[in-house]
């Protein structure tokens, strides 16, 4: 097993809706929202962690390879890869090759880990492009928007339970990072596409069946040669 290459896949997030990622705040504040987004702590400007890409893509893809049922739920590790039907191994292979997996210490593990060797995805938080900041501020407008919400009593037909819930909006721009390590020229491409297509296709961060964290992917390249049309040609 041999590191073949190091690159990157670079490009941007459009949001089409606005995005909720929460900061797990439980403070009440005076005049604030219920629910703030995630802020760098230095800047106060909202981001998209990476962990949370890598998760929702990981959750994503192992829902389309058909392995959830047989981890009850659980994050797909090298254990049940043993005990996955056929046509779903090479599927479970990849994920894990991938996204990686915590070996739990069985001689079967140890070999499958040892042949699948190390995590090849690493994800960047993703900050906002400076360009969508700087015409936001030009514009004397805040970089997150406020959306209240309610319940509506089906018999009395009024409004209860209002809450606010801090977003950022639809437009916003965030650079976006991958690194890729590639081991004995092996080509996984075709699998980082289809969950980034499966991202675009449902969204990103809370309240996804709201309306929430509709994104697109756009000027998506690896080593600088344009994906795009890739990305575009993907079935999920």
């Amino acid at each position: 097993m041999q590191l073949t290459h190091i690159g990157e896949i670079q490009g941007r997030i459009e949001l089409i809706s606005g995005l909720h990622i929460g900061s797990g705040n439980t403070e009440m504040h005076i005049g604030g929202t219920d629910n703030p987004v995630i802020k760098n702590p230095f800047t106060h400007e909202p981001y998209i962690p990476g962990s949370s890409i890598k998760g929702k893509m990981r959750s994503l893809m192992e829902w389309r390879a058909g392995v959830v049922s047989e981890t009850q739920g659980k994050p797909l590790g090298f254990r049940h890869i043993r005990s996955l039907p056929e046509n779903r191994v090479n599927a479970g292979r990849n994920i894990l090759r991938l996204f990686g997996g915590a070996p739990e210490g069985a001689s079967q593990e140890e070999s499958l880990v040892t042949e699948i060797g190390p995590t090849r995805l690493a994800f960047w938080d993703c900050n906002l492009e400076r360009d969508w900041v700087a015409e936001m501020q030009s514009k004397n407008l805040l970089l997150t928007e406020t959306k209240s919400e309610n319940m509506i009593d089906r018999i009395k037909g009024v409004a209860e339970n209002p809450r606010n819930t801090e977003r950022v909006p639809a437009g916003a721009r965030f650079e976006f990072r991958l690194t890729l390590r590639v081991i004995d020229g092996e080509d996984l491409m075709e699998d980082i596409l289809r969950g980034l297509r499966l991202l675009e296709l449902t969204g990103l961060g809370g309240s996804g069946s709201r309306g929430y964290g509709k994104l697109r992917f756009t000027d998506l390249t690896w080593e600088g040669a344009s994906l795009q049309e890739r990305l575009a040609a993907v079935t999920v």
